[in-house]
């Protein structure tokens, strides 16, 4: 059993740990004040153990970030020992002008960010780039939403991967981490769609090909 500690009980918090509940996962939350973050978790989230970040981390395999993009390091940080652990970063830096505009860090992308400052530890982004509405069900009209992901280290993608595709999504290799830039840049796009572009909330990405196409994974 894969156990994974979500670093933020929030919106995105919550729903990742919904659909890693249902894919088998063992799922822990890792906040400052968990007394505080207790009463936020209902449905099927109200059991999941509410921990300082240290002891969330103990003992994880996998350690998803849905923190705010600003404290995604700082919040690595106070996290303790992250060796032998994936680090998944669904965060996006964002500033808001009629629309939201990106707004990286020297490093390229917060993903980037968090490599730098944890050498050695294999970073991957991912789940950033649909709202909480489609992180909570990657159900769509077609079949599920496309989770893309960007790392640079191939064993730890693919088991990300996998745990996605466990939770119910399509998952696809979105190339080395560089990429976590256009990742986050497919945010803005979502988000743009979502509010200023008036469409909702209620949708995914997902690659489609003609009819008789046979690409990889075109299913």
């Amino acid at each position: 059993m894969t156990i994974v500690a979500i670093l933020g009980a929030g919106g995105v918090g919550r729903a990742l740990a919904g659909r890693l509940l249902n894919a088998g996962a063992e799922v822990r939350f890792g906040v400052r004040d968990p007394a505080a973050a207790v009463g936020d978790l209902t449905g099927a989230v109200a059991g999941v153990p509410v921990l300082l970040p240290t002891a969330a981390v103990s003992g994880a395999q996998v350690v998803l970030l849905a923190v705010p993009a600003t404290a995604a390091v700082e919040a690595a940080r106070a996290a303790g020992d992250l060796t032998g652990k994936i680090v998944v970063d669904s965060t996006n830096p964002l500033r808001w002008d009629k629309g939201p505009v990106w707004a990286p860090p020297p490093e390229g992308s917060v993903a980037q960010a968090l490599a730098a400052a944890f050498p050695g530890i294999p970073v991957i982004k991912g789940f950033n780039h649909f709202g909480l509405e489609i992180q909570g069900n990657p159900d769509l009209a077609h079949g599920p939403a496309d989770a893309l992901f960007a790392g640079d280290d191939a064993d730890a993608k693919a088991a990300v991967m996998a745990l996605a595709t466990g939770m119910g999504f399509r998952a696809r290799d979105a190339g080395p981490l560089r990429n976590a830039a256009v990742l986050e840049n497919l945010a803005v796009l979502w988000i743009h769609l979502a509010t200023a572009g008036g469409l909702g909330r209620e949708f995914g990405f997902r690659i489609e090909g003609r009819a008789g196409f046979l690409g990889k994974e075109n299913r």
